[in-house]
């Protein structure tokens, strides 16, 4: 029967060092063949998020604690070795610091504008139920981080109630890459296509015949007059556009530029690029019949999430659209008499002080139109002391707790993506490991009582026995 002495001998074994880093290793290589076949989120779910990955971490402090008393390190002699031991263990809790207490993102930014807010790097499932309770609205608010992707085992479960009632939203489907689009169908209802790069992207919008939508706070309406909106009429084969905004039109084929009055209707023009509202779009074909929904995209920014959700005896299936870095609108479902709006995606937090991006630089190759050799952002951080900063790649800005990295730009170059980081405590714990572990390996290879030194002594005492033989052979000769 195995004895609890026997269990604490063998969590403080060398042996167990010894296997703990070999499951290390090939846990660490399995993440990144997981990885490269198929991409982070996976290698997260299965291998560095897993429990299992961090039971190795904690019986590897375990195991470094013990060492220390076992071999008695705490002696002076010994004090390179019992450098490299705490150096793990603050490595270590360096991580596990970081993994819960620290948070990082990302933060979009657009040339002459500023921001303090950005993109958690989780991404959450938020469900809002409303409702009344006697009498009265109420809301009551869902929310946690998931962690998705196809090739794994996703499954989640929420259970609770409303005012009595109860309410279910459990995970339905998943889809990796995934944008909302037009299916042609010849039953299905007409629906107008605007293409717009608001934020240097294309971005495909689709206004259904009657409705009303808002495309980066500028709302179009098709056959709906709507007062304060850019309005679009069809009639038998006669399209018109009537704008609050004034602006220019441009002919694509003849680069024929026109004005548009405000609030005058005028023919409307597909394929020529309109100018209204700070915005520029394009009406690139008539209305054709279809059903709109979520289709799968390889290269598509967002993912789809599907859930069900059941109340009341009622059951429905909500998808929305969302991934790390973006936020979308939510999505409103009635079930079983009580209004829910879903929305997946990353989380705004707001920073205690704003950024504002002056210039963002790119540096192309020679001869290249793609091909970068540098990017930088100019910015200046706005807070009691405003001042100016250059970040670019190992050029970090810190202020406050938070570092900005240089991480990505807009495809127009008028903008700038920075990654976001918030973890003091950790950051420091962890270079304080680094720190301990080149001064542990400096002091094996010149100081202090060690194997490494131990045979180093031996290496030069048979060195010496040579040269002395030698020289006595000499002398013989």
């Amino acid at each position: 029967m195995l004895r609890l002495s026997d269990l604490v001998r063998f969590l403080f074994s060398t042996r167990l060092t010894a296997v703990l880093f070999i499951v290390f290793c090939v846990a660490m290589a399995a993440g990144t063949f997981i990885e490269s076949f198929h991409n982070t989120t996976t290698a997260r779910i299965w291998v560095y998020n897993a429990w299992w990955f961090e039971a190795i971490m904690g019986v590897f402090v375990l195991n470094f604690v013990g060492n220390i008393k076992r071999y008695n390190l705490l002696s002076i002699q010994k004090w390179p070795v019992l450098l490299l031991h705490l150096s793990w263990i603050l490595i270590i809790l360096g991580a596990f610091v970081t993994r819960y207490f620290g948070y990082e993102g990302v933060m979009p930014i657009r040339e002459n504008t500023s921001s303090n807010t950005f993109f958690s790097e989780k991404t959450y499932l938020t469900v809002l139920v409303d409702g009344e309770i006697e009498g009265q609205p109420m809301r009551k608010k869902l929310q946690d981080d998931l962690l998705l992707a196809e090739p794994t085992h996703n499954n989640f479960r929420w259970r609770t109630d409303f005012n009595g009632q109860d309410v279910e939203v459990s995970y339905a489907d998943f889809i990796s890459g995934a944008s909302e689009g037009l299916v042609e169908d010849p039953n299905g209802n007409y629906f107008l296509k605007i293409v717009e790069a608001g934020d240097g992207n294309r971005h495909d919008h689709y206004i259904e015949l009657g409705e009303v939508v808002s495309i980066h706070n500028v709302l179009f309406a098709f056959n709906k007059p709507t007062q304060g909106a850019i309005n679009v009429q069809w009639e038998e084969d006669d399209f018109s556009i009537s704008s609050p905004f004034g602006g220019t039109v441009m002919t694509m084929a003849t680069q024929n530029l026109s004005e548009v009055a405000m609030n005058e209707e005028l023919p409307l023009q597909f394929r020529s690029l309109y100018n209204l509202a700070g915005m520029q779009f394009v009406f690139p074909d008539p209305p054709i019949r279809g059903s709109y929904g979520v289709v799968p995209q390889e290269d598509a920014p967002s993912d789809a999430l599907t859930v069900a959700i059941s109340s009341g005896g009622h059951t429905e299936l909500v998808q929305v659209l969302g991934a790390k870095g973006i936020s979308n609108d939510p999505k409103k479902v009635e079930v079983g008499g009580l209004d829910f709006w879903v929305q997946y995606g990353s989380l705004q937090k707001e920073l205690p002080f704003a950024i504002q991006l002056d210039d963002f630089i790119a540096e192309k190759y020679p001869g290249t139109e793609k091909s970068y050799s540098s990017f930088m952002s100019k910015v200046r951080v706005l807070d009691e002391a405003p001042f100016d900063y250059d970040i670019y790649m190992n050029h970090i800005l810190n202020h406050k707790g938070y570092r900005f990295f240089q991480a990505s730009f807009d495809p127009d170059e008028k903008g700038t993506i920075l990654s976001v980081n918030h973890d003091f405590w950790g950051t420091w714990i962890t270079y304080a490991g680094y720190f301990l572990l080149y001064a542990g390996l400096m002091g094996i290879l010149f100081f202090g009582k060690t194997r490494f030194r131990s045979l180093a002594t031996t290496l030069e005492k048979i060195r010496q026995k040579k040269a002395a033989l030698t020289a006595f052979a000499m002398m013989l000769c």
